[in-house]
């Protein structure tokens, strides 16, 4: 995601879940007075599921409909993109709808993923009706 998105990263914290949330919603957070989804990357990914750990962080973040938290392992800095602009995902391999893009750094290659598009239209329907009730 671009930095701009990115309100804050915070240590994991315990959630409390929502009925008829999606299934990529592990629950909710309230910071500061405002309730935050927490989305399970992992799921979303396909990679294998680990419960949430007290080393484990949050990364919170604006897409263009409403705030959210995405439960990260670490989370690690921010990546200086000076080796030039980012290459659309989709001109690399097809079928990559969570991408905005690939860049290269120093470490090796970063994938830029695309908050407006990770959850889809059904699933931000239904966090929204979710939030509204709580």
């Amino acid at each position: 995601m671009r930095l701009e998105q990115v309100t804050r990263v915070i240590r994991a914290a315990a959630l409390t879940t929502i009925p008829h949330a999606p299934d990529v919603v592990l629950g909710i957070l309230d910071l500061q007075g405002e309730v935050i989804p927490v989305i399970n990357l992992r799921r979303r990914f396909g990679l294998p599921e680990r419960s949430i750990g007290c080393e484990d962080q949050f990364v919170v973040a604006r897409t263009g409909k409403f705030t959210l938290a995405l439960h990260v392992d670490t989370a690690e800095g921010v990546c200086d993109q000076s080796a030039g602009e980012p290459v659309a995902a989709d001109e690399i391999v097809a079928g990559t709808q969570f991408l905005a893009g690939v860049t290269r750094t120093a470490e090796g290659l970063v994938l830029i993923h695309d908050l407006d598009t990770l959850l889809f239209p059904d699933e931000q329907a239904q966090i929204q009706a979710a939030l509204e009730q709580v």
